[in-house]
């Protein structure tokens, strides 16, 4: 296996930052299939998951709130949810995050969204639970 040799003389101000994303991700990758296509994704959500962890994000003096009460409230429409992502309106977001290599958990914790936020439009968990309900999924049969 090679091995990228790192200076570790460099004063620049993010490299801790830069080596332990590194560390990490090479755990990761060296235990779990990880697809090419997926890498960029999961070194971007280390990197911001340690740069919030440390109370700052890299290139900056103070740390993102993320999104505002009002923003939040805002991306929640009947018919859909809009992705902080890349803006755009879903029925279900679970698809959308897996694309992009998010759980709805991290998804959540990425944005600073509540524990409560839905992964599911209200009018689309509407119908799906009237028909639930008309073909009695959950009832006891007997």
């Amino acid at each position: 296996m090679n091995t990228i040799e790192i200076d570790t003389n460099t004063q620049e101000p993010n490299y801790d930052l830069i080596k332990c994303t590194a560390s990490l991700v090479a755990a990761y990758v060296s235990r779990n299939a990880v697809g090419v296509e997926v890498l960029p994704a999961l070194i971007d959500q280390v990197h911001t998951a340690i740069s919030v962890l440390q109370g700052s994000t890299a290139g900056s003096t103070s740390a993102w709130t993320g999104p505002t009460a009002a923003q939040i409230e805002a991306s929640i429409g009947q018919d859909g949810l809009i992705s902080f992502i890349d803006g755009r309106p879903y029925k279900t977001l679970k698809r959308h995050l897996t694309a992009h290599g998010l759980t709805p958990e991290r998804y959540r914790a990425k944005f600073g969204l509540p524990a409560d936020y839905p992964m599911v439009a209200p009018s689309y968990a509407e119908r799906r639970s009237q028909i639930a309900k008309a073909i009695q999924l959950g009832h006891k049969v007997g």
